[in-house]
């Protein structure tokens, strides 16, 4: 039985509003609550998945082949677009509402005193509902960091990182290493750590040697390349595969197959259930994740909503539109965080855009259209016609456009979310 439909978002602004800051680092408190709750493992294995980008594609590709290969599967990702329950899933699907406030009301019936944040709650509300799903594996994304990140109360048996680059300087440091140290923290002695990263931080392979885990190497422990016929080669000594070529858009989606693939070969080692290449096949071809170049097509215009938020996210996307062009003009809505670095997303995107449009964003740690503007004085979207929101952009940016041409609209998971929601007609 589902219960009211005021429920679950009640539980959700409680959660939000009775601690007094959105981010605390720290594993005290809330391992301290999972002690308490008892919930046991997750799964019979664990993967965590960190990085600057790419985690939720990473996350969707090694849930896709699992699935396929037919275990049961959880998987636990932030933030949500359209809805909380996106961030559980449970064998394909997102959890209900009510399941959501059973784990709420388990949480909260082991906090006690203890004072926990959005994120960290809503990890325990996961774990406790993994725990009880009779998981085969269950597949945590980190939500920021990774050593202090609520995630990290758990011991993976296998942990990835799929990229380290400047982004949320704020709690991670200011330079890659200090970043690459924060990140580096969800590996385990002697287990498989997944590097995406061709050359990692040396503050990641110090950390990896100094606790005794394995490291397993992009262009060097494994290898992937494009094929002649349209597929893809993974490789690691002793196995080879020709894959499919993703379904997911954006020439940077090989290389998190690619992680994701070795995860998964990681898997096999830590574990004692194959995965064979059926499976690598049918969860490569088969991953979907919402906000990830998401195309819709209204009037002859293309409208691609993307969550691209930093500027190696940018560097990413700008590859993409150089190979992905249309007749017409690209029109860009654009709308970030107030602690993001805006003008080093415009840089590498500047040559592909045609006209701006930029929103205001009235969420924590948004900002209005007029400082946002003011940030990006100097840069080639600091003149670009300015709107409340990304739905008043988005309107405009249609009004201004014609068949043939691309509307991209990017800068933050909220960005994406009122766009898509405008787009289904929920505005």
């Amino acid at each position: 039985m589902n219960p009211p439909v005021n429920e679950l978002a009640n539980w959700l602004a409680r959660i939000e509003a009775r601690h007094p800051t959105e981010i605390e680092m720290g594993l005290e408190r809330v391992g301290a609550v999972y002690a308490r709750m008892d919930c046991g493992r997750p799964a019979a294995q664990v993967v965590t998945i960190g990085g600057t980008n790419g985690k939720g594609s990473t996350v969707a590709f090694v849930e896709a082949i699992a699935r396929a290969a037919g275990w049961r599967v959880g998987a636990y990702t932030s933030p949500h677009l359209l809805a909380y329950n996106e961030r559980v899933r449970i064998d394909g699907a997102d959890v209900d509402d009510a399941a959501l406030v059973e784990a709420f009301e388990a949480v909260e019936a082991a906090r006690g005193d203890t004072p926990l944040t959005y994120f960290e709650t809503g990890t325990l509300a996961a774990l406790w509902l993994f725990a009880r799903a009779g998981l085969d594996l269950a597949i945590l994304e980190v939500g920021l960091g990774g050593r202090l990140d609520a995630v990290n109360i758990v011991d993976p048996d296998v942990a990835v990182i799929t990229t380290v680059d400047l982004d949320h300087q704020d709690w991670l440091g200011h330079d890659i290493e200090t970043i690459g140290f924060e990140k580096a923290g969800i590996a385990r002695p002697w287990k498989p750590l997944v590097l995406g990263d061709t050359d990692p931080p040396a503050s990641v392979l110090q950390h990896a040697y100094r606790i005794g885990a394995v490291a397993v190497r992009g262009g060097s422990d494994f290898l992937y390349a494009p094929s002649d016929d349209g597929r893809w080669t993974w490789r690691e000594v002793g196995y080879e595969v020709e894959l499919p070529l993703p379904a997911l858009a954006a020439p940077v989606q090989l290389r998190n197959a690619a992680v994701a693939v070795a995860a998964v070969r990681a898997l096999d080692v830590a574990g004692d259930r194959a995965v064979d290449a059926a499976a690598l096949a049918a969860g490569i071809a088969g991953a979907r994740v919402a906000g990830r170049l998401q195309r819709h097509v209204q009037d002859g215009i293309e409208i691609v909503v993307d969550v691209a938020h930093n500027p190696q996210a940018a560097r990413a996307l700008a590859e993409w539109l150089a190979t992905a062009t249309v007749p017409g003009r690209t029109h860009a809505v654009y709308a970030a965080l107030a602690d993001k670095d805006a003008a080093g997303v415009v840089a590498p995107l500047a040559a592909h855009i045609g006209t701006w449009h930029l929103a205001g964003l009235g969420v924590s740690r948004g900002q209005d259209v007029e400082a946002f503007a003011a940030r990006l004085a100097g840069t080639a979207a600091g003149e670009g016609r300015r709107h409340l929101d990304v739905t008043a952009a988005l309107d405009a940016a249609r009004a201004d456009a014609g068949p043939g041409d691309r509307i991209l609209v990017f800068g933050s998971f909220h960005t994406a979310a009122a766009a898509l929601s405008a787009l289904q007609g929920g505005r």
